[in-house]
């Protein structure tokens, strides 16, 4: 069975651009071109809109991208299960997660799975750790590292890894603004203080629940994506931040930022793995869901 064409469309599907596609998957941007085309004369429909600036997926073009990524995991859980040893997996697992998570977690934890399992291939993405349960939801990443939410989507399985507290920080070069905040929270402390956040995700939720139960909507300098690059700004004195520890203890920062003693505290958070609950049927995903409850 000739899966190539499915692996390169969804590879067009991920990134929009035919030469990244092309050099992806070590062909050229016109055998690209000539695999998509062949796709569409079968299916009789266009899977993308394409012209001299963008590329985008066409509405059937979305379909078709859940029907492809389903059929390969169909197929490589087939041709598995048909291999005559079952103790040798091979194959490629995508995963996803921050950069902190990935030298926090995934050091030890890869270093076990490749010892058990050395023929499945790690495909690894990382990015805002908020995105974590969307890629996994969307099919784009099969097992993902991130904050639990609140509510899990419905279909989506969970694995604690650690629990980490949520931290103010303040720039060690402004100690009067951090013996300013700290202490129990006061309207007028907080009233002018820029604030440096988490576009989206659990972090910025938590924060601005805390900023709406002493009265106030948050002073915001800026809005980032990834807990490195608000540790950075605020050791840069721009401003006040929000971050879980776990980004603390492993940031080359660490020490020109304060942690501010603030009442009421922000809640910790579970940082661990995603899937989807009906991935854990596939061998891959399953070996790593498995391997990871080994510590």
């Amino acid at each position: 069975m000739d899966t190539r064409p499915l692996q390169i469309f969804l590879t067009l599907a991920e990134t929009l651009h035919f030469g990244r596609t092309g050099r992806q998957c070590h062909i050229s941007p016109s055998a690209v071109s000539r695999t998509i085309r062949q796709l569409e004369t079968e299916l009789d429909t266009p899977l993308f809109y394409r012209d001299n600036r963008r590329v985008q997926l066409t509405r059937e073009g979305e379909r078709f991208r859940d029907y492809a990524r389903q059929a390969l995991a169909d197929w490589e859980a087939v041709r598995l299960a048909l291999q005559d040893d079952q103790r040798i997996l091979r194959g490629e697992l995508s995963l996803y997660c921050s950069v902190t998570a990935s030298y926090s977690f995934l050091h030890d934890m890869l270093s076990n799975f490749r010892q058990n399992f050395p023929r499945i291939e790690i495909k690894l993405h990382t990015g805002d750790p908020a995105q974590a349960v969307e890629r996994v939801l969307s099919g784009t990443e099969e097992i993902a590292i991130g904050a639990r939410p609140s509510q899990l989507p419905a279909g989506i399985m969970f694995r604690a890894l650690a629990r980490s507290p949520l931290l103010f920080i303040a720039p060690a070069s402004q100690p009067q603004l951090a013996e300013r905040l700290s202490g129990k929270a006061r309207t007028e402390a907080w009233r002018d203080v820029p604030m440096i956040l988490s576009e989206e995700g659990l972090a910025r939720e938590r924060t601005d629940r805390w900023f709406r139960a002493i009265g106030l909507r948050p002073q915001i300098y800026a809005q980032v994506s990834g807990n490195e690059a608000i540790v950075s700004m605020v050791s840069l004195g721009f401003g006040v931040g929000v971050v879980p520890q776990i980004v603390l203890d492993n940031s080359p920062l660490a020490s020109r930022i304060r942690i501010l003693d603030v009442t009421p505290t922000l809640a910790p958070y579970d940082v661990g793995l995603f899937t989807l609950e009906k991935r854990l049927n596939e061998p891959l995903v399953q070996a790593f869901w498995q391997q990871s409850a080994l510590g």
